[in-house]
């Protein structure tokens, strides 16, 4: 059995936490390029978003 295998986003550069905040930014936000800033963020605005919604992490 040979290593790990890539999936086509991670060949893409697209990691799972990018991924989510594009999908996240995208849901709330409508708009292409706060998209694509927060899928840069990534992890960074998935715990922002966490931290500072109603009823995310905090309540």
């Amino acid at each position: 059995m040979s290593g790990p295998r890539s999936t086509a986003a991670a060949q893409a550069g697209i990691g799972f936490g990018s991924a989510l905040a594009i999908a996240i930014s995208w849901s709330v936000n409508k708009s292409i390029l706060w998209a694509i800033i927060h899928g840069f963020f990534g992890w960074f605005y998935v715990i922002y978003y966490a931290f500072t919604r109603p009823g995310g992490l905090m309540g």
